[in-house]
């Protein structure tokens, strides 16, 4: 769950520079985002069919919304949790502190994860999904998503807005969202991957919401929510339910009755599995004392429970691939690279094409390299893995953006009729997740002080789902969030925020008039 942007929140968390939100593959380095990806349907698999079968191994999973960037009692409760890998959201461009602070020695902002082994993004994944190499040349998929909370479903069931219309409204928020993930993750489950599937998805569980326990959800009774359908539907499963096949016996409430978290209580934070995955335990980790709890701590730090689960997993041996600890940095920043080639391949190169050729002689099988990019020019990049006779084995792409990169922002008119839709755009953005457009008063702009009007994210209800972008457009209008609409006459001056906060990179000025 996420809270609109507020002013209060100005005071929770001051993150690092302002265009920084990055991925990296270690916690000794930090960089940014950069360009967004067309999502993939068919990632680089390996029908587990064709590998020989690997032994099982433990895997400790956490999920954990840490609210605005975390603290360090946040960090606290991570690093005496100790999981294996952790999807962590809200943590913006504060993950390498977490990271640091936590023990993580690998970490990938755009993706939002944190793991004991190294994280790879693979040919394919576009920036869906990642392999966690938990043992050489072995490793298991990852996908971490953190859904939309415009129009919370069980807050409007509870001012009377009947079962069939607060669906379709999930559908509209959520379920497209969680929708375009699903072929990446169909995709790997049908070669074969032990997938996890963690994240914030902000709806009820259509397990808890039934006939039966309408006694814990203010009298409603089935609500067949259309994301937990969907995910069930592609073959995943959710690790609390195994762990706690009773939603009565065991809610499991991970928002809803914790500080700072407003409405009923109900989970919305999960630990999806597929695949080659044993569920051995699962827990909700929260305010110690705190109803649905299994794990608690004093002092808890934030407005979400989180979950805890015991796996066992049997990882599949990594496909032909070029993998990139992080496809999205900041000119400057290293990148480990990463291969897989056929048994018997000789000779070969990875080799980056774009405003600064590389190319590095590559042998053996699989193998990696760290690559410095203080040498290369900004921009995209295609990363090409051959053979020694010159052929494509596999393909990734690396976007670096300038150190210097300056967001700028306008819009299609400077002066609208009352109603007209206002068409923002905007180039040389850091690409972060949540990303935000506010219409401010002219005469009152200052993020820091005053109050917002209409608004938007930048990537729209899939911020938390999809890569963001470094360039693009948000139409706003009646069906935005924030209010009044239409804009009465007036000057107004749009701002590009940063990551559900009030830092402003660039505005861009209008004029509403009477026609």
């Amino acid at each position: 769950m996420r809270r609109a942007p507020t002013l209060v929140c100005v005071l929770a968390l001051v993150l690092g520079a302002l265009l920084l939100a990055g991925c990296t593959g270690s916690a000794d380095s930090t960089s940014s985002p950069g360009p967004s990806t067309t999502p993939a349907t068919t990632p680089a698999t390996t029908s587990a069919a064709d590998t020989q079968a690997s032994e099982p191994i433990p895997l400790s999973l956490l999920v954990f919304n840490v609210e605005y960037g975390g603290t360090k009692a946040s960090d606290a409760v991570m690093a005496d949790l100790d999981a294996d890998v952790v999807g962590v959201l809200e943590s913006y461009d504060r993950l390498p502190k977490i990271a640091k602070a936590a023990g993580y020695p690998y970490f990938n902002v755009g993706l939002q994860i944190l793991s004991k082994y190294p994280i790879l993004e693979p040919s394919g994944a576009d920036g869906l999904y990642a392999y966690l190499e938990v043992r050489p040349g072995e490793a298991v998929a990852i996908i971490n998503t953190h859904l939309d909370y415009v129009k919370d479903g069980p807050n409007r069931l509870a001012r009377g807005v009947p079962v069939a219309e607060v669906l379709a409204t999930e559908e509209e928020v959520r379920g497209s969202s969680v929708r375009k993930l699903l072929p990446s993750a169909s995709a790997l489950l049908d070669g074969g991957w032990p997938v996890l599937f963690t994240g914030d998805l902000n709806e009820p569980s259509h397990l808890d919401w039934k006939d039966s326990t309408a006694s814990q959800h203010g009298g409603t009774g089935d609500v067949p929510g259309p994301v937990g359908r969907a995910l069930s539907g592609a073959g995943l499963l959710d690790a609390y339910r195994e762990a706690h096949p009773d939603p009565r016996a065991a809610p499991g409430n991970t928002w809803g009755g914790v500080a700072g978290s407003q409405g009923t209580p109900r989970r919305i934070d999960y630990a999806y599995v597929g695949g080659p995955v044993e569920v051995l335990s699962s827990e909700v980790v929260g305010e110690r004392g705190g109803e649905s709890v299994d794990r608690g701590y004093s002092g808890w730090a934030s407005d979400h429970r989180a979950v805890y689960s015991r796996l066992r997993v049997t990882p599949l041996p990594i496909p032909t691939t070029v993998s990139l600890s992080s496809r999205m940095l900041t000119a400057g920043d290293k990148v480990t690279v990463s291969y897989q080639r056929p048994d018997d391949t000789e000779g070969g190169a990875v080799t980056l094409t774009g405003p600064s050729p590389v190319s590095r002689e590559v042998t053996g099988r699989s193998g990696r390299f760290e690559l410095q990019t203080d040498t290369l020019e900004p921009g995209t990049y295609s990363v090409e893995l051959t053979d020694g006779d010159g052929k494509t084995l596999a393909t990734n792409e690396l976007f670096l953006r300038s150190q210097d990169a300056q967001v700028e922002l306008t819009t299609d008119a400077s002066t609208y009729d009352v109603g007209d839709p206002i068409q923002v755009r905007w180039t040389e953005g850091p690409a972060n997740r949540w990303d935000w457009i506010g219409v401010y008063p002219a005469d009152a702009d200052d993020p820091g002080k005053d109050d917002y009007l209409v608004w938007g994210y930048t990537g729209g209800h899939d911020s938390g789902a999809l890569p963001p972008s470094v360039d693009g457009e948000l139409v706003l209008g009646r069906d935005h969030q924030g209010k009044p609409w239409p804009l009465p006459p007036g000057r107004y001056v749009a701002h590009y925020l940063l990551s559900d906060q009030y830092t402003s990179v660039a505005k861009a000025p209008f004029t509403v008039r009477d026609g």
